[in-house]
């Protein structure tokens, strides 16, 4: 069922991979990755926004895994005897003062320095320790399936969907997350030799490559013992110690740790590209958008963000603030895939289709809110079990939604090179759906969360970025930003 899951979540992130593709290939020279498209298809409020709720997400995530960095270090550490036991639990670890409210590591900001300065010296250097953390993680990833493969057992997989397929959707929404970072790629648009094909690959191919080892990894352990003989923290070391294979459990450690590092490294990454967008916006102080004129890095955005990550890392346990992540997350790709629809529309939509004294363009982004709502609310219904009725007439008003934006828009095709995303509207519509029916299935702080940050997103920009912003020439016919030309027949 677990496998089923990741297929799931797979297949819902290939529809979001799709979107960030052509918007990649569509702005091949300029980084913000989902920022950035929200600037152009809609305004600097609602990218803003954006930007909020996927940085926290992103500080509280890379703080995360700098205490999992640390604790699997130790772990491999301690896999020779003599250091074994010896080692403080605030070095690694964490230990906890004051009721749990201060939890001290010290190894974990000191990981995130030591990336930071890695990633501040640039592009290249930090790349090819990415490149060896990402080729040492997949060899070892490919050595644990075929030692595991000759140790399964398949009466293990009866019944396949011990918990019913309702338990296998719910799963889908847990490990959905898994398959984030994608998006990373979008981000280093600057960066890239050729954009318009070296970024659809890099997104379409690396989301592709994790589906096919997450289903085989999930294969392999379910099949080499019984899932309900799997623990929760490591069951990968456990299964394999259950069948005598001790050497295995030493290359998963050191899988972990390159895993993890390759994780935090292009996490830290996009995060100072995004600062670099927001400052190059003036939507934030103007020392976010300078570039190092020898390393060609945005030195000040990377020590920003390298220190807010190990400030957090070094004096919480943001472990327990995990259950309020990946709203920003979902909240991108759905903006994301909204944009898609949006910058197709062509002018020739003109105002004498309009309703009343709302305008076509208005007309489609209030069915793409009305689609989000459809998908929010099934995914509740869904959640705790309501009445069938609600998921059916959800759907329903969104495929009138979905109708009105297929025949009620024009939509100017792709013109090669560049990718193109296929069947718009209708892939950006189902990939919109799914997100907020998943973003239904997240924790109810989550959800306060979401308002919480958004308020006081809009009293930052209310208070600093709307006079401080460089003004745009963008507009719902003519899409342009900062200096992109405009795309717009």
């Amino acid at each position: 069922g677990v496998t089923i899951s990741f297929a799931l979540a797979g297949a819902a992130c290939v529809l979001n991979a799709l979107c960030y593709a052509e918007l990649a290939s569509r702005f091949p020279a300029v980084v913000g990755g989902a920022y950035l498209y929200t600037y152009a298809a809609f305004n600097e409020l609602t990218a803003f926004l954006v930007f909020t709720q996927l940085m926290l997400d992103y500080h509280i995530g890379a703080a995360s895994i700098a205490r999992s960095l640390a604790s699997y270090f130790i772990q491999f550490l301690e896999l020779i005897p003599s250091v074994k036991g010896n080692v403080p639990s605030w070095i690694g670890h964490g230990e906890e003062f004051f009721g749990g409210v201060v939890s001290v590591n010290i190894l974990a900001p000191i990981l995130l320095l030591i990336l930071t300065v890695i990633l501040c010296r640039g592009v290249k250097e930090s790349s090819a320790v990415n490149t060896f953390m990402t080729t040492l993680k997949i060899i070892i990833v490919i050595v644990v399936v075929f030692a595991g493969v000759f140790e399964v057992d398949v009466s293990n997989w009866s019944p396949f969907m011990p918990n019913g397929f309702k338990a296998v959707v719910t799963g889908s929404t847990v490990v959905f997350f898994a398959y984030v970072g994608f998006d990373a790629v979008a981000n280093s648009a600057e960066e890239a030799k050729n954009p318009q094909r070296d970024l659809p690959i890099g997104i379409l191919g690396s989301l592709l490559a994790c589906v096919i080892l997450y289903v085989a990894v999930c294969l392999v352990i379910t099949g080499m013992l019984p899932y309900t003989l799997l623990g929760e923290d490591a069951p990968l070391a456990e299964a394999f110690s259950a069948k005598g294979l001790k050497f295995v459990t030493v290359l998963i450690s050191i899988g972990a740790v390159a895993g993890l590092t390759t994780t935090l490294l292009v996490g830290l990454y996009v995060q100072s590209r995004l600062y670099l967008g927001l400052g190059r916006d003036g939507l934030l102080p103007s020392i976010f958008s300078k570039v190092h004129p020898t390393l060609h890095t945005p030195l000040h955005s990377q020590i920003w963000v390298g220190c807010v990550a190990a400030v957090l890392a070094g004096l919480f346990n943001v472990h327990a603030l995990s259950h309020i992540l990946s709203v920003g997350t979902l909240t991108g790709y759905s903006v994301v895939s909204a944009c898609v629809i949006t910058l197709r529309w062509s002018d020739k939509a003109t105002n004498s289709r309009s309703l009343g004294k709302i305008s076509i363009w208005q007309e489609g982004v209030f069915c793409l809110v009305i689609v989000a709502l459809c998908g929010f609310i099934a995914g509740i219904s869904y959640r705790f079990s309501y009445s069938i009725a609600f998921i059916i007439i959800a759907f329903l008003i969104a495929t009138v939604g979905s109708f009105s934006l297929l025949y009620r828009q024009v939509y100017v095709p792709v013109d090669p090179p560049r990718f193109s995303c296929p069947g718009v509207p209708m892939v950006p519509i189902v990939s919109v759906f799914f997100n907020m029916f998943l973003f239904a299935q997240l924790h109810e702080e989550a959800w306060y969360r979401f308002v919480i940050l958004s308020l006081i997103a809009v009293g930052v920009y209310a208070g600093y970025g709307q006079y401080n912003a460089v003004p745009s020439t963008s507009d719902h016919s003519s899409v342009a930003y900062h200096g992109v030309p405009s795309e717009a027949p």
